[in-house]
């Protein structure tokens, strides 16, 4: 058996006095951590989904511009989250953060909030990749994509998605290796394809200046504000980096890199991939209505044909697919997390640890069957879709503030672990909470003029019935929910305790 390295025992150690027995396998690298993150954010996932809703919302010169902005802010809350993860690197990740800079309560809304963010992620991301399977099917063999088709490949991937994530975190790791070289070769792929073979090419002045508004909505102000989502949406999941930081090696440095080189990485290779996109619209109208369900797609098929839009379609269903199972093994983790504290309905199950390959499977399991359940109202609803996004982005992003909130009131209460800001930590910290106000109210304004049924945004809706459960829940189980105070585990009772939760 191979020693474990010095790091290791001291990020062992270090778990201990926050609490918690060591009882994931340390089998995470560096490198490993960040691309999970890399992986989640997913600019072959977010950008192309959401594509089609910035051409609506402001256009080429709010989609090219808004990301540039968005980039920077998010790169601040990511700075200040990872500060604080550096701090308490365990699986709880936010809600534990959050628990030990303000108390209980914090904790409690902190976690059910990240928690529905990831179940929700889980449903979009792996619904989203059923959307551009059934794209590609059709543009190969003709192969019609109903609702009922969709749900069935969903279904299809997140079983994939969970047998993956059961072999252990070492797959995963390496799963999410291969991902950050498939993704950013896919964007040079891409962007190389778009820029060489189409014969025509949007002038630069239409690309960073052209303004569309599609939304009925007369304000330009307003209609800008609201495509600022598109970047918004896809720098989210970060966070997985933090969740994964029990399973990786030096974590307190390399769970705050991680988190960091992610959004960096992915805000330029994001910029790089949406200019290629706009700089090959051959039809702007036809593209926004494509026939495939699918803007990209139809840039893809204009500019290089049947063949070629095929197969760089099936390299985008490929990262979307990385992407999906990162976000289960992110949201497992959580679940672990979350019901190793008791905030849980049937923590004692979810909690368990396989000891063959030292993985939460149960959590494993009810990541993707609530993720299964979330995405059911799809073969109803045209909006449902949408839906399941606000239920992503309005329980995940708020939480990435709380605990920098949280952090800054604290002051010199808090005591930073090896990887910090130094004196940029307040003006980063508040930067970043401001944006996140800001950012969480445009997720609630309504993105489309007359608003009805169909086009209305359900993220309020999403939000208030998380914080509804959240307080209902917590009557029924605050007895229950608590994050420990220090763990001094003698070898006896350490091992009576492993063995109550392993199986």
């Amino acid at each position: 058996m191979s020693r474990p390295s010095a790091s290791s025992v001291s990020e062992e150690q270090r778990l201990r006095e926050l609490g918690y027995r060591p009882v994931l396998a340390r089998r995470m690298g560096g490198f490993g951590n960040f691309a999970i993150s890399f992986s989640v954010i997913s600019i072959l996932s977010g950008c192309m989904t959401l594509y089609g809703f910035g051409l609506g919302t402001g256009g080429p010169a709010v989609m090219l511009w808004g990301w540039a902005g968005v980039g920077l802010f998010v790169l601040c809350v990511g700075m200040a989250l990872a500060e604080v993860t550096s701090a308490y690197p365990t699986s709880g990740a936010l809600y534990y953060m959050a628990d030990r800079l303000g108390g209980r309560r914090w904790g409690w809304y902190t976690g059910w909030l990240n928690l529905l963010g990831l179940l929700g992620a889980i449903a979009g991301i792996d619904y989203g990749a059923a959307l551009f399977t059934g794209a590609f099917l059709n543009l190969q063999w003709g192969f019609a994509p109903t609702p009922e088709k969709t749900m069935l490949i969903f279904v299809v991937i997140l079983l994939l998605h969970a047998t993956l994530n059961l072999f252990g975190v070492r797959l995963v790791s390496v799963l999410n290796s291969v991902s950050v070289w498939w993704h950013l070769a896919g964007v040079a792929l891409i962007v190389g394809a778009l820029a060489i073979v189409p014969d025509h090419h949007r002038s630069p002045s239409f690309v960073f200046a052209e303004f569309v508004n599609d939304t009925g909505w007369e304000n330009p102000l307003y209609v800008a504000a609201i495509g600022l989502l598109l970047a918004q949406y896809t720098f989210s999941g970060y966070d997985a980096s933090a969740h994964l930081s029990e399973e990786t090696s030096n974590a307190s440095v390399s769970a705050a890199r991680g988190i960091v080189r992610a959004i960096w990485v992915s805000w330029l290779a994001g910029f790089v991939l949406l200019a290629g996109l706009t700089f090959a619209i051959q039809d702007y109208d036809a593209t926004r209505d494509s026939a495939t369900g699918v803007p990209p797609a139809q840039i893809l098929l204009d500019g290089l044909g049947t063949d070629g839009a095929s197969a760089l379609l099936l390299v985008v269903i490929v990262a979307q697919l990385f992407c999906g199972n990162a976000e289960v093994a992110a949201a497992s983790r959580m679940v672990f997390a979350f019901s190793r504290d008791g905030a849980l309905p049937g923590s004692a199950l979810w909690r368990k640890v396989s000891a063959r390959t030292q993985t939460p499977v149960a959590a494993v399991w009810l990541s993707v069957a609530v993720a299964c359940l979330l995405a059911l109202p799809s073969l109803y609803s045209a909006t449902a879709y949408g839906a399941v996004t606000a239920i992503n982005v309005i329980g995940i992003t708020p939480a990435y503030a709380i605990p920098v909130l949280l952090r800054l009131r604290a002051g010199d209460r808090f005591t930073p672990g090896p990887w910090n800001l130094g004196r940029w930590s307040r003006p980063v910290g508040w930067v970043a909470v401001v944006w996140v106000a800001l950012v969480t109210v445009l997720f609630c304004l309504p993105q489309s003029s007359p608003v009805t049924v169909g086009t209305m945004n359900y993220a309020a809706i999403a939000l208030v019935v998380v914080l509804v459960l959240a307080t209902v829940w917590w009557f029924v189980a605050r007895r229950s929910y608590g994050t420990p105070t220090a763990a001094a585990y003698g070898d006896d009772r350490e091992q009576a305790e492993l063995a109550e939760g392993i199986v």
